[in-house]
């Protein structure tokens, strides 16, 4: 036994040391090697312009005309598409995740708050499982409090057995006749109720077509039916309709006016030959008159048009020797003009509002000055009614919002706006922006305004506030204006069920004495329960630095983040700019950041110059030759929030959109190290080209903000700034999402051509991927794409901030 014991161990440690001596460990996993980016054929073309020669290896691609460059553009541009979608691969249950927050947080029954106007209530609704809206109206005699939009009762009321809901535009129709998606620019209603003149857009040609329909009847009218129109005016109480049409570089040029029901060709009111000269109208609110508005880069006009007698011609009624911002509104027999034309040849940063009998036989017609000068007390924007003026004012950085009773004395020279006696309309603290609503009614005594406001929170009969500021989401509020009331038409509910329990907190609101109210106006102590702001402040904070830019001038940053994160955490953040044309930089409350900033990010918003909010000084020296300030506030804003350790120094992304994506493109040329990864939507990255060669036609606004090429100065400025000629060689860049659009006035090649040389000049870096993602329609107008475009980004930052 002994032996047999002996003979199999012996046995087994041979068979345990033959089979050692096969075995082979196995060789460890290899990574999937990363996918290969595109490289386009290059084809060099050199240029020359006030003696500088420069080389431009891509030019072919913006080549329209040459079919053989646009099937190479074809096959290009199929080839970013696999590899975006390769580089983005593993992060697709991220980007379903994503996509199926964002989604959740638009409401299934989509209604635009109702508007009423005459008889009419007046609104939008989604209805389920469509993807575009239906434009509806109900007489509001038959449906007073708008019952439920739901189905069926949407169009029928059982009660009384009549149907109530009118159907007058389905855009889902709209859309089979306009290849496929529908993107309405214009509509309007006509002052009888019985037709609506609205523009579509023809993807196929790439102009606005006008169509009119038969509200009583639902068809489509014979005409007019014009292709390339830009503006809109009812005339003769809706029984002709004028518009202006564009000529070939979309210049706005010709006014025609059209007989609805009439066989007759369309009556053309003005041409404009001089390619400098473009043309907008509008009705005013009374529509006793259209006004027509001539302007160019250098000169300002406004005629009026007597809308009883559309053929009776055009009046001269004011003008000045620059661009200005011209309203002009008719009240009772007076015009009253809204501007911020120049006063004694000095240009100046606000408006003012000027007045003048409509018969002021004079010439030329003399304006009267109706309120005085107040620095202290800026008039930012107004809206008239029949009994009542609504003016929305700016004290310092805080809003007001106030109601003053027409008429007003006239003839007896200006007053000082505090001595009338104004109205103040309640508002929460820190309001970020006020909008007039769409106030159709001209006779009515409520006025709509959409309040954007960093509120803490509002209840029946008090008002807390604390000392951090926070954007709420929208509120669309209707305001009595003989009383005073208010009501909250419309805000969306962003604190579903997820969001408290994810913070264990619930999203009440909170109240505390109304002494330390610190409303611009009375609370009204009469409101309903439900009147309540929706507040986020109990989930996330907001703060406002001034940082100082490279020439010392103070650069607003705004930043939101959320109240669970903690100090120790190696924070990323996401920093917005746009800085053109003059234009506020939107910082109102976006559902698709929720994500992120529950994800611990920081949102930030650096309002650099070039913007609005800060007067024509702030505009004017941020574009032209002074654009390079644009883009040093946009880097110091960078700097501060990595050198204050607000965001993580290996962690801050770039976001711009359009124009604000050269702003960050040139910032990351300048200092590609200071961002880990940038998100450039449609952007304008080839300015030299553009400028120089436009394949889309440009306005004079274009080259007002971003220079004349033809002015040395101005061309060695956008050669300067240019993100496409400035290109650093054999650096490592961010890593960089492009999304960009076929229907875009920047063109696809753009983003293309910048995509190409940066990855053929800076060193490739598989983990910092430049990719460019292409949509085909209007994600504006399409809440799927909406969605599924921004859950895109938040996964690529997300995926380049974790690698």
């Amino acid at each position: 036994m002994r032996h047999l014991f002996r003979f199999g161990a012996v046995a087994r440690r041979e068979n345990l040391v033959f089979l050692l001596r096969r075995y082979r460990s196995p060789k460890p996993a290899t990574a999937p090697s990363p996918p290969t980016p595109p490289k386009p054929p290059k084809k060099p073309q050199k240029f020359s312009f006030h003696g500088i020669t420069w080389e431009d290896p891509y030019s072919w691609m913006s080549n329209l005309n040459d079919k053989v460059a646009m099937r190479h553009m074809d096959v290009c541009m199929e080839q970013e598409e696999k590899y975006t979608e390769a580089v983005m691969s593993d992060s697709e249950k991220l980007q379903n995740k994503l996509q199926f927050e964002m989604a959740s947080r638009i409401p299934f029954d989509l209604s635009t708050p109702p508007l009423r106007w005459g008889p009419w209530l007046y609104y939008r609704r989604v209805e389920e499982g469509k993807q575009y809206p239906v434009l509806c109206r109900r007489l509001a005699s038959l449906n007073d409090e708008f019952i439920s939009h739901k189905y069926p009762p949407a169009g029928f009321d059982f009660a009384s057995g009549k149907r109530i809901e009118q159907k007058l535009i389905d855009y889902n129709q709209e859309a089979e006749r306009f290849g496929g998606f529908a993107y309405e620019e214009l509509s309007e209603v006509s002052p009888n109720h019985q037709f609506i003149a609205y523009t579509m857009y023809d993807k196929d040609n790439d102009y606005f077509k006008l169509s009119v329909r038969n509200l009583n009847s639902g068809s489509l009218c014979s005409k007019p039916q014009v292709d390339r129109v830009s503006n809109l005016a009812w005339a003769k109480d809706g029984q002709a309709l004028l518009y202006v049409v564009t000529d070939q570089k979309k210049r706005p040029y010709r006014i025609y006016c059209s007989l609805i029901g009439s066989t007759d060709d369309d009556a053309l009111l003005l041409e404009e030959s001089d390619e400098n000269v473009h043309i907008n109208i509008r009705n005013t609110k009374d529509f006793r008159f259209v006004t027509v508005n001539t302007f160019t880069t250098t000169s300002s006009k406004v005629f009026l048009i007597n809308a009883a007698d559309p053929l009776s011609g055009l009046k001269l009624v004011w003008e000045c020797p620059s661009l200005a911002h011209c309203i002009i509104e008719h009240h009772h027999g007076y015009l009253y003009l809204f501007t911020d034309a120049p006063r004694a040849g000095q240009s100046i940063d606000y408006h003012y509002l000027l007045c003048s009998p409509v018969n002021d036989p004079s010439n030329p017609r003399k304006w009267e000055e109706v309120f005085l000068n107040d620095e202290d007390l800026i008039v930012e924007d107004v809206d008239f009614s029949d009994k009542y003026l609504a003016l929305i004012l700016r004290e310092g950085c805080n809003f007001r919002l106030c109601s003053v009773k027409l008429p007003l004395s006239t003839g007896k020279g200006a007053v000082k706006l505090r001595k009338l006696d104004i109205r103040y309309l309640s508002l929460p603290k820190h309001v970020c922006q006020i909008s007039p609503g769409p106030n159709y009614d001209f006779y009515s005594s409520v006025m709509r305004f959409i309040i954007s406001s960093p509120v803490v929170c509002l209840s029946q009969n008090s008002v807390k506030f604390t000392m951090s500021f926070l954007q709420m989401p929208d509120a669309v509020v209707d305001y009595e204006l003989t009383t005073g009331r208010w009501n909250i038409i419309q805000q969306q509910n962003m604190l579903h069920d997820r969001t408290r329990i994810l913070y264990g907190a619930n999203s009440a609101s909170v109240t505390l004495d109304n002494a330390n109210s610190k409303c611009s106006g009375p609370v009204n102590s009469k409101l309903e329960d439900s009147q309540s702001w929706n507040e986020l402040s109990e989930f996330y904070a907001c703060e406002q630095f001034d940082v100082p830019s490279a020439d010392g001038v103070k650069v607003p940053l705004t930043i939101v983040f959320s109240r669970s994160n903690k100090p120790e955490d190696k924070t990323p953040g996401i920093l917005h700019g746009h800085g053109t044309y003059g234009e506020l930089l939107d910082k109102r409350w976006r559902s698709e950041l929720k994500s992120l900033l529950d994800r611990g990010w920081v949102v930030a918003y650096a309002d650099v110059r070039g913007g609005g909010g800060h007067g024509k000084k702030w505009h004017h020296d941020g574009r032209r030759t002074k654009k390079h300030n644009s883009i040093n506030d946009y880097i110091s804003c960078a700097k501060f929030l990595t050198e204050r350790d607000i965001v993580d120094e290996n962690k801050l992304a770039g976001w711009g959109y359009s124009a604000g994506g050269l702003l960050v493109a040139s910032a990351i040329n300048q200092h590609p190290d200071l961002f880990r990864a940038a998100v450039l939507k449609v952007p304008f990255l080839d300015p030299t080209n553009t400028l120089l060669y436009p394949v889309l036609p440009l306005i004079a606004a274009d080259y007002e903000e971003f220079g004349y090429p033809g002015d040395l100065n101005d061309f060695l400025a956008i050669r300067d700034y240019s993100p496409y000629d400035n290109i650093q060689k054999d650096v490592l860049y961010p890593a960089v999402l492009v999304n960009s659009s076929f229907n875009t006035r920047f063109g696809v090649w753009e983003a293309a051509k910048w995509v190409a040389r940066v990855r053929d000049l800076t060193i490739y870096d598989p983990k910092r991927p430049i990719l460019l993602n292409l949509t085909t329609d209007l994600v504006e107008e399409n809440r799927y794409l909406q969605s599924k475009e921004s859950a895109l980004e938040a996964a690529f930052l997300i995926k380049m901030m974790d690698s």
